[in-house]
């Protein structure tokens, strides 16, 4: 690793290897190691390092990840917030699409951190199939352009995954944890409402990050359901019916289910017999709501 900041060398004696004098990176060792695998943060791939220790100890802390636990990471770059789980004993199960990135990690951790539990898996997070170790908890700073679907893709396939917290670009996460009737209340929310409760913990400033965004962060944290609203055909449907009333949300709902549920006379008296006024909008319902329309729903 070159460069006048890159983390020292592991010292030779094992006494005071054992004991690396700095466990977490800092701005200087994140532009070396960035600057050594010739990673130039992009905004198509959503890349912003974060390079404050205290902010990273901050959403270990609001994610409560204690000792023992199996988190997963999606997107963890350079290692900052993985260094920050390790710290405190958790294992992280790591998903890294770039290559360099992936091979780099398990060094870094090596270098600061020997001996901390750290699996990385090279892979597209919206692809994987399985995790090891069946983590109980997600925590990322999720790539901006793909935050909800990874979110969401990860929570359908992985029922281990109980509770998290994801930093993500403010005007998404504000989406994602908006209650009915909210102005920035959208699929997003119902979706998210479906798995369990999200909530904001907290903004981030921009200044934590290298490169500085053009946007706002913001730490959402979640809790799963204990149980499941449904089955996964009638998650199916309601998903369905959410997508089909946000794509017109001006409109009555008689109006924007009619594209799923045949036509305007059809949406309206499956809204009555599932006790729901055909006249509201998607905006006013909440997931219980949806959910009722999708259980007396029989598609032609």
């Amino acid at each position: 690793m070159t460069g006048r900041h890159s983390p020292e060398p592991v010292p030779a004696d094992p006494a005071i290897a054992a004991k690396p004098t700095k466990t977490l990176l800092g701005p200087a060792e994140i532009r070396d190691l960035a600057e050594m695998l010739g990673v130039n943060p992009t905004k198509k791939l959503g890349q912003n390092f974060v390079i404050d220790g205290n902010t990273v100890r901050r959403i270990v802390k609001v994610a409560r990840v204690a000792p023992g636990d199996t988190v997963v990471e999606v997107g963890p770059g350079l290692g900052s917030l993985t260094l920050g789980m390790l710290e405190i004993g958790a294992a992280v199960v790591a998903v890294e699409i770039d290559d360099r990135l992936a091979e780099q990690l398990p060094l870094t951790v090596d270098l600061m951190q020997p001996g901390a539990a750290l699996t990385v898996i090279r892979a597209d997070a919206l692809k994987i199939t399985e995790l090891p170790g069946d983590p109980t908890r997600l925590v990322a700073n999720l790539p901006y352009n793909v935050s909800v679907p990874v979110l969401l893709y990860l929570l359908e396939h992985f029922d281990s995954i109980r509770a998290g917290v994801v930093m993500v670009q403010a005007e998404v996460g504000e989406r994602l944890a908006a209650p009915p009737g909210n102005k920035v209340y959208g699929s997003p929310s119902v979706k998210a409402a479906w798995y369990g409760d999200f909530r904001t913990a907290g903004k981030v400033s921009r200044q934590v990050f290298w490169p500085v965004p053009n946007v706002d962060s913001i730490l959402i944290a979640f809790d799963r359901r204990a149980t499941p609203l449904e089955s996964e055909e009638l998650r199916l449907k309601t998903f369905a019916l959410v997508d089909a009333a946000f794509q017109q949300r001006r409109k009555m709902l008689r109006q924007s289910l009619s594209v799923v549920l045949g036509d305007s006379s059809a949406a309206s008296a499956l809204m009555s017999e599932a006790g729901i006024d055909p006249t509201t909008r998607g905006e006013q319902l909440t997931v219980h709501d949806f959910l009722a329309i999708a259980r007396v729903w029989i598609p032609a």
